[in-house]
């Protein structure tokens, strides 16, 4: 069900959620946090069907607001005015959803406009899918989140946004660039659990020219094994986005873990039989889904984020460009 509220206010619609409630039989019983999701108008439907995907397994209420973009419309050259819509039921997975159009001045304070919104005693996660504040931990949104959630693949610079990310973390941070690390950690991982348990002695990551996420890998590969680092980007002829490959070097020889189709990565180490493995880049549904399974900080992403990018843009035997 889709209920639209035009030219109206956040009272308005929080009234609506309780008729709704009693009217249609909707409840948020089970609810078990607050998504709030910061976005452009024109912009919301993909953020939307993420939301509603991962409410399957983290019921929520969604609050979406949508605002012009200030480079595109300065604030004073529309007249200020909320647009809302709510969906309940098959329109909003497992969740609600309540979208909050903001026009002109209306659109100047984002804390206001969800507070009387939000769940009772739940967690709040921001999340920024497009371009995020240039600090996310202190922006209206970020004041009253407990997870804040970015994507430096989606800003104008993506390396550049790594290093702003670095300098600004705040514990609660976290961004999909590292999120969609999760089945290379957890492969080079078990490969690395198994023996000979050797000493790497070098590293080599290969990624797309615009992928933040081989930056990070690189960077915790680095962290973790202390071991000189060599990545590439775009340097690999392939039309294949994000991380391309990584090769770990010791004394029994090379284990290389090599993605040249999309989806299927191979598996070479000395002495062994070669391995096709499922690797596919991961969707954001999948993305968001991971991050809202755990509301407290994220302490590796920000030891990497922090420690382990300064420590490959400035150790000795780092080679590769932000």
């Amino acid at each position: 069900m889709i209920v639209d509220l035009p030219n109206t206010t956040t009272s308005a619609v929080s009234k609506s959620l309780v008729k709704i409630r009693e009217e249609g039989g909707a409840v948020a019983l089970g609810r078990v946090l607050t998504l709030v999701i910061a976005t452009t108008l024109g912009q919301e439907e993909e953020a939307i069907e993420a939301a509603n995907d991962a409410s399957r397994e983290h019921p929520m209420r969604v609050i979406v607001i949508s605002t012009e973009d200030a480079d595109v419309v300065s604030p004073g050259a529309v007249e200020a005015r909320l647009d809302a819509q709510i969906r309940v039921g098959g329109d909003a997975g497992a969740s609600e959803v309540i979208v909050l159009r903001a026009y002109g001045a209306a659109a100047s304070d984002e804390e206001s406009l969800v507070t009387g919104l939000l769940l009772p005693d739940a967690p709040v996660v921001a999340w920024w899918p497009g371009v995020a504040p240039q600090v996310v931990s202190a922006s209206p949104l970020g004041r009253i989140a407990t997870r804040r959630i970015t994507d430096a693949s989606a800003q104008p610079d993506p390396h550049e946004a790594l290093r702003h990310l670095s300098k600004t973390y705040t514990p609660g941070d976290t961004d999909f660039a590292w999120t969609r690390l999760t089945l290379w950690r957890a492969q080079l991982a078990a490969v690395l659990d198994q023996p000979p348990f050797e000493p790497i002695t070098a590293i080599a990551v290969e990624g797309a020219t615009d992928s933040p996420s081989t930056v990070l890998l690189a960077a915790w590969l680095h962290l973790q094994l202390q071991a000189p680092v060599d990545y590439d980007l775009g340097n690999r002829a392939t039309a294949l986005s994000g991380i391309h490959g990584v090769r770990l070097t010791r004394l029994s020889g090379v284990i290389e873990l090599e993605r040249e189709i999309p989806d299927v990565a191979r598996l070479i180490q000395p002495n062994q039989p070669v391995h096709d493995l499922a690797l596919p880049r991961r969707s954001l549904r999948e993305c968001l889904a991971e991050e809202l399974r755990r509301l407290d900080p994220d302490d590796l992403y920000g030891e990497v984020i922090t420690r382990g990018l300064a420590q490959l843009e400035g150790a000795e035997g780092v080679s590769g460009t932000l």
